[in-house]
């Protein structure tokens, strides 16, 4: 039970509602999709999932079939209660309108585990993973679709194009990798962009004290194309560098996270 590309428009019309560009609204019309990300979310009788960005339940009726328990977040209020009706006879479907990026994770998901699940417009992908990792332990996995350009950066290892700080930060926090392509011909309207699914899954992270890693991490790839003994002038001495191992000369994008760990420690100290 999925929706097809003519149920989506009729839904929309039933409501008096049209995708919106703002929120980066873009619906899957494609039953094999949505059932393939459900069969990747690795999710089933007794799991939590939480979807953020639920729409008009396409992917919210493939996660139900799993028998998990699903909790579908929607902040826009016209398919929130749209959403609502289209799950009304799901005992294992709970909608919530809210904003992701200000949800109370706590009051959603309570102890945990749960598997985030989600179709995430470009404006927002970065941060919300980027604050899930960051403070909401009881998400222990995720699997998100977003622009193949992101996917790539939340993937990215050192030295290729797309490794930056994002890439550092869910390193440290976890172990992410690209698990399939989504064709922009699945979604009602069309984007312009292909999207990725990207596998993220939390680990126990290094000992490093994350908010002094991460601010490392921000103020040298602010100065990608420098040296770290340019852009880190004043925050790491030379001393330093070479109580880490590392290279004065090298550049962000040539530091893994153990190596950045390292840096930050011997700065700190």
């Amino acid at each position: 039970m999925t929706h097809s590309r003519p149920r989506i428009r009729e839904l929309l019309d039933e409501g008096h509602l049209a995708p919106r560009r703002d929120l980066g609204q873009n619906f899957v019309a494609d039953a094999n999709t949505v059932r393939r990300i459900a069969h990747l979310a690795k999710v089933g009788p007794g799991d939590g999932v939480v979807e953020i960005g639920a729409g008009l339940g396409s992917l919210t009726l493939a996660l139900a079939e799993t028998g998990a328990e699903v909790t579908a977040v929607e902040i826009d209020r016209g398919l929130a209660a749209a959403l609502r009706t289209i799950v009304a006879g799901l005992a294992n479907v709970r909608v919530v309108e809210a904003d992701a990026m200000t949800l109370d994770w706590d009051g959603v998901v309570g102890p945990g585990p749960v598997v985030l699940v989600a179709n995430l417009p470009y404006n927002v992908a970065t941060p919300l993973v980027a604050d899930v990792l960051d403070g909401v332990p009881q998400v222990a996995r995720l699997l998100v679709m977003v622009q193949r350009e992101v996917a790539e950066r939340f993937a990215a290892v050192p030295r290729t194009p797309a490794y930056g700080a994002v890439s550092v930060k869910i390193a440290y926090w976890a172990t992410a990798r690209i698990v399939g392509l989504v064709p922009a011909s699945v979604f009602v309207p069309r984007p312009n962009v292909e999207s990725a699914l990207v596998e993220i899954v939390r680990r126990e992270p290094p000992a490093t004290d994350p908010i002094a890693l991460f601010g490392l991490v921000r103020t040298a790839f602010n100065q990608r194309r420098k040296m770290l003994r340019r852009s880190l002038a004043g925050v790491v001495a030379a001393e330093q560098f070479a109580a880490a191992g590392i290279e004065p000369t090298a550049r962000p994008e040539e530091l893994d996270v153990a190596a950045w760990c390292a840096l930050a420690e011997a700065s700190a100290a």
